[in-house]
């Protein structure tokens, strides 16, 4: 999957050449697989007894392994080299198609390998647990969606990704959800100054979320952002609980810049005033550290997701 020009995906036997596609899946681990293997023995205790707190675990796990034995049939009987795989990190493998197993989260980490050129079409595994904004279609398509996703018939969507520098080096270019700053402890108060269209402001806060529109669903419209059209170029921000310590008592809605819009060819500028920043890219597994005086900038990506299937949910 070298880096390259977008490029509109068709076939996947067409783009391989030889008529048998190359196919990447990557299968999440699922709660359940992980926790039984602890030796804590209030936990195994918790899941014999199915426990309301893990009672769902068994079941969704089963949902999963069954949705993953039918991808492999299904990839079968299409006549795929498939490869199955719980986790991905090279980029230089030359698949024709990558597909997820499991939820948003399985999505949002596996994208991270994967560059402009290369199609991905996501599967809920789990439907009953699992949200599944990103995916396709559940279980219960898995044969259909596969099928036409080699050959073509899914429709692709073009989402924008973010880049993210850190004192002038790129530390990310594929972030397609959002980007959290905050302190690293979560009861802390998070410091910063935020610069847009030449204006600068001081914050403090719990945290700031940076994203393009894939995530405006998502942290950003809870914290009281837009939703965003799931095509547009825009990155957008919104300040976690304001609070402007010269004015105490003013609505979190005036304070300058505790939300807005970054357009295309924008950047939003950050600069740290804590020792212990952090970066959460795309959910808690990629982690960045910031110490004070630290500059981060935001911008829109070269390198949007070519992702398949991708159902309306109502957006604007």
């Amino acid at each position: 999957m070298a880096e390259g020009r977008p490029s509109e995906p068709g076939p996947a036997a067409e783009r391989n050449g030889n008529g048998r596609p190359r196919v990447l899946v990557i299968y999440k681990k699922t709660a359940f697989q992980r926790w039984e293997a602890e030796t804590d023995p209030r936990l195994r205790r918790l899941l014999r007894e199915g426990d309301a707190s893990v009672a769902k675990l068994r079941s969704a796990h089963e949902s999963h392994l069954a949705t993953l034995e039918l991808a492999r049939d299904a990839l079968r009987k299409l006549g795929a080299r498939a490869t199955f795989r719980h986790r991905h990190e090279r980029e230089d493998e030359g698949f024709d198609l990558v597909v997820t197993l499991g939820g948003d989260g399985t999505l949002l980490w596996t994208s991270h390998t994967v560059d402009a050129t290369t199609p991905m079409v996501a599967i809920n595994s789990s439907p009953e647990t699992s949200v599944g904004y990103f995916c396709a279609g559940d279980r219960d398509e898995v044969g259909e969606l596969l099928e036409r996703a080699l050959a073509g018939e899914l429709r692709p969507t073009k989402l924008t990704r973010m880049r993210v520098d850190v004192d002038g080096e790129v530390v990310h270019t594929r972030v397609l959800n959002d980007v959290l700053f905050c302190h690293e402890c979560p009861a802390a108060t998070t410091r910063m100054l935020l610069c847009h269209g030449g204006e600068e402001v001081s914050h403090a806060c719990s945290g700031v979320w940076i994203g393009p529109a894939a995530g405006s669903t998502a942290a950003q419209r809870s914290a009281g952002g837009k939703v965003l059209p799931i095509g547009s170029r825009k990155l957008q921000w919104i300040v976690r609980e304001p609070f402007s310590p010269e004015l105490p008592d003013r609505e979190p809605e005036a304070i300058r810049l505790a939300k807005g819009i970054v357009l295309d060819g924008e950047t939003l500028r950050l600069k740290s005033k804590i020792r212990e920043g952090r970066l959460y890219f795309d959910g808690a597994q990629k982690v960045a550290r910031v110490d004070v005086g630290c500059e981060v900038t935001f911008s829109r990506s070269e390198e949007p997701l070519t992702l398949l299937g991708l159902r309306s949910r109502g957006r604007g």
